[in-house]
């Protein structure tokens, strides 16, 4: 028996050998520093191929249909969460990570929230929900207000005098309403009834002063000055600031983590489950846990990243911002995404489908 086992041993080891020198990436745009990317090709002789996703949802059908081709992807932990459920993502096999204990202890607790243990994915990027605005907007209305609050959004005598220049939030029923928990001092995740009927009518008396609940338009809105206050993810109001700048336009877009805390999102790295090259994602994904290939990363988009060793790297200006990096206490305030079952989300999608329901 083992003579007979041992050529075909051999030969599937060969071949998986040869397959290892290509690997299939699915990511974001501009995601992957194409210095790291060169330096990795260089080093390995492996041959990538980087394909673009414009949506989280473009990759959950990619990676839950199964047979994508694709050999690492970067989910959400949503996403992840998801993927897990569906056994769409292959354990990690961390004795092929060599620089595994780059990462931050504190924030592998928090994705642990999704993926217990981290045994399916790993972080990449992450980063926080909260206010990006107009400065020069909200102080000429809000004179001495302060600008790291979501009162800024949910008391009714604030959100009032910004009717005018426009507020919007996310179209993200699961994100929002968990902040919405968390701001009334609630459990995130709570389910109790007298809980989300709090949230119900908190998201109602916001309601008469909302220009609009959408996906993305909201980034040049802030940019253009036709909006000034969105609920949004950190990197849609770093982009909109950036855009406002380039422009000269005579306004400022800045962000704030909110003080009351907030949740905090991450994308991360994952092997589908049938991905053809398992052996060159492992490597992969080790070489992105270097300190230098994620800090240039971090140094091109404002990410920040969970790599501990590659914080000296990043650009000072970068981590010195309090609202990327930000420091042991607000970081406790931070909450990670959960699963909730599907009755449970389905009792968050009926507050959320009426809320949104003139928009």
């Amino acid at each position: 028996m083992r003579k007979a086992i041992l050529p075909l041993l051999f030969c599937s080891t060969f071949a998986a050998q040869a397959e290892d020198k290509v690997l299939n990436l699915y990511s974001w745009s501009s995601y992957i520093p194409e210095q790291a990317l060169q330096r990795f090709k260089d080093e390995t002789g492996i041959q990538v191929k980087y394909d673009i996703f414009d949506s989280a949802e473009a990759l959950d059908s990619k990676l839950l249909t199964g047979g994508s081709g694709y050999d690492v992807v970067f989910p959400a932990s949503s996403g992840l969460a998801r993927a897990i459920q569906a056994k769409a993502v292959q354990p990690l096999q961390r004795e092929r990570l060599k620089h595994l204990d780059n990462l931050d202890s504190e924030l592998l607790g928090k994705l642990a929230s999704v993926d217990p243990g981290n045994q399916y994915g790993l972080p990449y990027t992450w980063g926080t929900v909260g206010v990006g605005f107009n400065k020069q907007a909200l102080e000429q209305r809000l004179p001495g207000v302060p600008l790291n609050s979501l009162d800024l959004l949910f008391k009714p005598e604030y959100a009032s005098k910004l009717k005018d220049c426009g507020i919007a939030v996310i179209d993200s029923p699961q994100e929002v309403i968990s902040i919405a928990l968390n701001y009334l001092g609630k459990d995130p995740y709570s389910t109790a009834r007298a809980d989300l009927d709090a949230v119900a009518q908190l998201l109602a008396k916001l309601q008469p002063n909302l220009r609009y609940v959408g996906a993305g338009r909201h980034i040049n809105d802030l940019a253009k000055g036709e909006i000034c206050l969105a609920l949004t993810y950190n990197g849609d109001a770093y982009m909109a600031a950036a855009n406002a700048r380039e422009a000269k336009q005579p306004f400022e877009v800045q962000y704030h983590i909110p003080v009351e805390g907030t949740l905090m999102w991450f994308d991360t790295m994952a092997i589908p489950a049938d991905a053809p090259h398992p052996e060159a994602a492992h490597a992969f994904i080790d070489f992105m846990l270097r300190p230098e290939s994620i800090a240039e990363l971090t140094n091109g988009v404002f990410f920040a990243n969970a790599n501990r060793a590659a914080t000296p790297m990043v650009d000072p200006e970068i981590t010195a911002d309090a609202d990327i990096y930000p420091g042991e206490a607000m970081r406790a305030r931070l909450f990670g995404e959960q699963s909730l079952p599907l009755r449970q989300q389905r009792d968050r999608t009926r507050i959320w489908t009426t809320f949104r329901s003139q928009y």
